[in-house]
């Protein structure tokens, strides 16, 4: 078999339209309920999707035109994690607002209670909203946020890595359970953290859950080179992100990493249809349901730019982003997004509006369920993408379009499994399992003894 498709279902609520909960359709009076998450996790589990994810961000973003999150993620996939048995369960979850033995707690009690599926999705936050949730008058400027980042995620790997994996011995005859010379502690004493350890708990499934990083700000990229087993990232055109993708295998290189163990995954949020005209007409249908208000918010937040001095049917001026950079140089990478549809499309506010209204800046497609196999095919066989977070606009209908159309072209072109081949979250991805670092360090110990 050849190199294969890895696809998540990105969830978020009603769906990743940002008026998806005015569509007559939608669930919106269910979302509360965690049976209705559990169903949506087990269609995209009945596909044979490689994870479920869920984005998270420790404050209210909206401003009373849109559902907000009413369950914290991870306790959110435990609870999914009961309702299904192979689909991996990614969470974000924030360095700048976490202590990090009390993470390490969260996401092995995760990955041991779904035997394996657990993935974090490592993220640093620059929301001032959040910072006065946790008592902070502000975010650290992005550098800081990434140091502090980089040493939580180092501090965590070795809690997790604690116990080595013949540790637990459950010898009833002697009274012996766990071999006390293989949990070590961490000693941690860092510029940002002290952590003594050992961890409380031995190494869950995967030895470690996965780490996944959705930043693609110049920190960002590094960080994800250096850290990520896979990365999140939005792009609208193929040769921005095969940009992306020849910056993040290159730079994993320098940091002794296999690239092909550094999964790229981005967004794309498809409106499917039995033929062009239906598509469209979907896509054209959602965007005469958003607020415009919703949307010129949303942009103040992830692009730093206001354009409420604009009419709606007024061309945005190319040069209210003329500092936004390019793909691979720039600290707001959503905002260079908007500034390449700006620039390369002239449109007006509303027009710029329902271009950002189905995925924040992530890729929308419309057109046919073949139409969109080809895309995706296109972007994995031209060194833009190893698979997709698929956004549906609306849950679980366009999910539901995805899976029962496109996915069984995909099969068909032995782009996608028909079965899942392992059980964890590391076999879905291609991805082994790592040893404990403190077995690398034996050697050493004992030769210094």
């Amino acid at each position: 078999m050849g190199r294969q498709l890895r696809l998540n279902a990105f969830l978020h609520d009603t769906g990743h339209h940002e008026a998806s909960w005015r569509h007559p359709q939608s669930s919106v009076e269910q979302i509360g309920e965690v049976t209705w998450w559990q169903n949506v996790t087990r269609k995209a589990e009945d596909a044979k999707l490689d994870a479920v994810f869920l984005a998270d961000g420790p404050a209210w973003w909206g401003t009373g035109h849109r559902p907000s999150n009413q369950f914290e993620p991870i306790t959110l996939l435990t609870a999914l994690a009961t309702a299904t048995k192979r689909i991996g369960l990614i969470a974000t979850a924030s360095t700048t607002f976490y202590e990090p033995y009390n993470l390490a707690r969260l996401f092995a009690s995760l990955d041991q209670i779904s035997g394996g599926r657990a993935g974090w999705n490592i993220v640093t936050t620059f929301s001032t909203d959040a910072a006065h949730n946790f008592g902070l008058s502000d975010v650290p400027e992005n550098e800081e946020r990434y140091a502090r980042a980089q040493e939580f995620v180092d501090v965590v790997d070795r809690l997790w890595d604690s116990w080595e994996d013949d540790a637990v011995i459950a010898d009833r005859t002697s009274g012996v359970h766990t071999i006390e010379d293989k949990v070590h502690r961490i000693d941690h004493h860092g510029r940002f953290l002290q952590v003594r350890g050992p961890f409380s708990a031995p190494r869950s499934p995967q030895g470690r859950p996965l780490h996944i990083q959705a930043g693609s700000s110049d920190h960002g990229r590094a960080f994800a080179a250096r850290n990520a087993e896979a990365i999140f990232t939005a792009h609208q055109m193929l040769e921005d992100a095969q940009a992306f993708y020849a910056d993040i295998k290159s730079q994993s290189r320098g940091f002794g990493r296999n690239p092909d163990e550094v999964l790229i995954l981005p967004g794309i949020s498809p409106f499917i249809g039995d033929t062009d005209a239906e598509a469209e007409e979907k896509f054209h249908y959602f965007n005469s349901l958003t607020v415009p208000e919703y949307g010129l918010n949303q942009l103040e937040k992830f692009a730093g730019v206001s354009l409420r001095h604009l009419e709606l049917d007024e061309r945005v001026p190319t040069e209210i982003f003329g500092g936004a950079g390019s793909v691979l140089d720039n600290d707001r990478s959503r905002k260079q997004v908007v500034a390449n549809i700006v620039e390369r499309d002239h449109p007006t506010l509303r027009q710029l509006l329902h271009r950002l209204a189905g995925g924040r800046g992530h890729h929308v497609v419309h057109g046919t369920p073949v139409q969109i196999a080809d895309t995706m095919q296109r972007w994995f066989e031209n060194g833009a993408a190893d698979g997709f977070n698929v956004m549906p606009p609306l849950y679980p209908q366009l999910l539901d379009d995805f899976t029962a159309k496109v996915v069984p072209i995909l099969q068909e072109r032995g782009l996608f499994r028909h079965e899942y081949a392992g059980t964890t979250l590391r076999d879905h991805y291609g991805l082994s399992r790592p040893e404990s670092q403190y077995v690398a360090e034996q050697p050493a110990a004992v030769a210094s003894a």
